[in-house]
């Protein structure tokens, strides 16, 4: 199991039925575009929505589905008109049938673009694809601008709450397909909602989390340690301002997995401390527990003493003047198998200067792993106990993930809980070290 970076979503966000009445049609039929018409790097044609990204890559970028529902349209109360005036009653229906118009003319232009007719035929280049979403960004605008004249010109019509929010529709619609100059004014309504206390909560947090990733990404590349480091801090935000919204607990989480996997001890460390204190379920808890134990083992000498399935007794304690490796993995870890050439290229080249490496497999079924061992041609010893994460090592140790590559130095301190990537590196830098000193 490997925790993923790639994004960070505050989950049950939006009941089942928002989708249907939150989406406009102009949205949904760029997205259509985008799926249907989406192309490999060879130029074939692809029709997969969601593309799979490994944990190790820098998150390109941290994305967020806002579905916000549309708000059903308020009535304002008729207020009572003194005497017969034939003059301003002319005037109300007047202005009344100027304000209809407007609304029927806004939403035609909220109909969804078409795409070009041969495009049913001929699949469209990228500039085609490019050319027709800068158009509909623009087209996205200029609704943007025509519903908040709707309710700046009649603030008291039954429609213009429902105004503005087709302009906040519109203008993400605006910026999702690329106009960079609608930005600034959706951060300002969204901003300006989140601070409405008549908002849904909901949607409230939502945006909410929407601006603190906003200002996350002026520190940094999305994914980097100074973003992260600003999204932690937002995050502590969102417990004070909806400390029962069990949504920014998922949140928390999601960055305490991330911490965890990266090795941030003092960050998983702090969130773990909120979230324990949180009214989460005290399985939650436990496993929150579980997460951050392997710091616990961080910067000390590690004991570790079995014998392998090969019959060989194993004791670190004996292996001082050593640099050790231990690699938690299994079989059906495909992330695992992708370095054990890594792993052996690492032994081959540094055991003959004091390098070694000790298994600890996660499979329950031990010819499986045997499988692996004969066909890799793997040499180290193994500690197999067939049960998987409930193992005493797994457990002991707060494995939580793998493949874990532990680096132990020559004094038996416990120095890298993230072996890879550098392991070559990292090894040899350990290896100059001399036995006295760290």
């Amino acid at each position: 199991m490997k925790y993923s970076s790639k994004r960070l979503v505050p989950m049950k966000f939006v009941s089942p039925g928002a989708t249907a009445r939150g989406g406009t049609l102009f949205t949904l039929a760029a997205e259509v575009v985008r799926f249907r018409f989406r192309m490999d790097a060879a130029g074939n044609r692809e029709t997969r929505g969601v593309r799979c990204c490994r944990f190790k890559e820098l998150l390109a970028r941290i994305a967020l589905l806002i579905l916000i529902c549309q708000v059903a349209a308020r009535c304002a109360a008729a207020e009572a008109t003194p005497g017969p005036q034939a003059a301003a009653t002319a005037t109300h229906l007047a202005n009344n049938d100027d304000a209809d118009l407007a609304w029927k003319q806004l939403l035609k232009a909220l109909r969804p673009p078409v795409p070009p007719e041969n495009w049913r035929t001929n699949s469209p280049t990228q500039e085609d694809r490019e050319a027709f979403n800068k158009r509909n960004g623009e087209l996205a605008a200029q609704v943007a601008d025509m519903a908040s004249e709707f309710y700046t010109r009649f603030p008291d019509h039954p429609k213009a709450q429902e105004a503005r929010q087709r302009e906040l529709e519109m203008r993400k619609t605006a910026v999702q397909l690329g106009n960079v100059k609608q930005v600034a004014r959706l951060n300002e309504l969204q901003d300006a909602r989140a601070k409405d206390t008549q908002t849904e909560p909901e949607e409230r947090l939502l945006l909410r989390w929407r601006s603190i990733e906003r200002e996350a990404m002026k520190s940094g590349p999305a994914g980097s340690p100074a973003f992260l480091d600003e999204v932690q801090k937002g995050a502590f935000v969102l417990l004070k301002e909806f400390p029962e919204r069990l949504e920014v607990y998922d949140l928390m989480l999601q960055l305490l997995q991330i911490r965890s996997q990266e090795d941030e001890a003092d960050k998983a460390r702090a969130l773990a401390r909120a979230l324990i204190d949180s009214s989460i379920r005290e399985e939650a808890k436990e496993g929150v527990r579980k997460l951050i134990r392997k710091f616990d083992f961080l910067g000390k000498p590690i004991q570790l003493k079995f014998r392998a399935v090969d019959g060989r007794e194993v004791d670190l304690e004996k292996m001082r003047g050593k640099v050790v490796l231990i690699d938690f993995w299994a079989s059906w870890c495909v992330p695992c198998l992708v370095e054990i050439p890594r792993i052996k290229a690492a032994y081959e080249k540094l055991q003959g200067k004091g390098f070694e490496i000790i298994g600890i497999n996660l499979d329950e079924d031990r010819a499986q792993m045997q499988q692996v061992l004969t066909a890799a041609k793997i040499t180290w010893p193994q500690c197999f106990d067939g049960n998987k994460w409930e193992g005493p090592l797994a457990t002991r140790f707060g494995i939580m993930g793998i493949p874990a590559l532990w680096l132990v130095d020559k004094r038996g301190v416990l120095r890298d809980l993230k072996g890879e990537p550098n392991l070559m590196e990292r090894v040899e830098k350990l290896l100059e070290e001399s036995t006295d000193s760290r």
